[in-house]
Order: C-alpha cells, then structure tokens, then sequence
C-alpha cells in the first residue's frame, strides 16, 4: 500500500488558500480515480482506492499543517509503512506557479508541515511532490501570500495542472519520478 498525503489545513475558510494546494491535489486524485467517499481516521480524513496496479490510501490531515506529521505517523505505523512508500503532496515557495518537482527526501525549507512530518516519522526519507505557488518577492510577504487564496487568474493554470498531476499519478505509483515530471511539464507548457 502507497500512504499519499496532502498537507493543507482543516478550516472551510482556508480551503482555497496557495497552502493547500496539497489538499486540492488528493481531493482531484480521488474524484478522478473513483476513490471511496472521505472518512475521518488517523486523526485525519482518508480516501482509499487504485491507481493502476496499486491500492493507494489519500490522507488529509486535521491536525492542522504545524502538526501533520502527528495524523501521517499514526497512518503510517498502523500500515506498517516505510519512508519510501509515503508521499508528501505540498505548496513550494521557490516553484514558479504551477511548476511540479518530485524528489526523495531532503530539508523541510522551513515548511510546517514537512518539519512536522520529519518530526513525527523519525526520517526526511519519503517522497515530496513539491507544487509551485510562486513567492510573492519579499520575506515580508511570505505569510500573507501562502495563506491567501488564489487568485481568478491562478484557477487558469491551477485546475489544468491538478488535472495533469492526476491524469499522470499512475507513473508515481510505479516508482517513476523522472517521467511524472517530463509528463507534468509537457501538460503544464514548461
């Protein structure tokens, strides 16, 4: 079984916000792979379900981003999981808008979330699908621009490429990384 996590945070009021765009990513995988209805567990909501020849279980933390790594552990010790069958779905600063990069492990880069998930598995070992939100151009600025929505114009490349990412999820699932990403960018027009 793959455990794949979306970090966002929980309230209503926040779900459009750049920093749950890992949110948006396993809600689109779920509607478009007919996973089953999301149901609470883990600390968390979960959705189940297959991506070609793999089951496949969508976590959507509610602890909150600064404590996802609590709901992820608890997942990943029921199932028995190791590092290299999790992956992390998060917003990534120092993307452009819409930009796809999946990597193994590496620092937190001062993502809540990650650190939290670091914290919590005892390991940086696991797969990070790092969506680009763009930086806003000043430290100053960090905060309000993760935690603001998106903008009209960001639905234009933002729902193509959540589309694009799960259209192409399988090649994640078969443990191929490097073929997601030249798939993503030829969707995404990089």
């Amino acid at each position: 079984m793959l455990l794949w996590t979306g970090l966002g945070n929980p309230e209503p009021g926040m779900s459009r916000n750049r920093h749950n765009v890992g949110f948006m990513a396993v809600d689109r995988i779920a509607e478009r792979h007919g996973f089953s209805p999301w149901r609470k567990r883990f600390r968390g909501e979960v959705s189940e379900g297959h991506i070609g020849r793999h089951k496949v279980m969508l976590l959507k933390p509610q602890t909150y981003m600064n404590l996802s790594g609590e709901s992820v552990q608890q997942a990943a010790a029921f199932y028995k999981l190791s590092a290299d069958a999790i992956t992390a779905f998060h917003d990534e600063l120092d993307l452009a808008p819409g930009r796809i990069r999946v990597k193994r492990g590496g620092g937190a880069a001062g993502h809540n979330g990650l650190r939290s998930m670091d914290r919590m598995l005892g390991t940086q070992d696991y797969w990070r699908v790092r969506i680009g939100i763009g930086h806003p151009g000043s430290r100053e600025r960090v905060t309000g621009h993760v935690l603001g929505d998106f903008s009209r114009d960001d639905r234009l490349w933002l729902d193509p490429m959540l589309d694009a990412l799960s259209d192409t999820a399988a090649l994640l699932a078969d443990g191929q990384p490097e073929l997601f990403m030249t798939r993503m960018a030829s969707h995404t027009g990089e």
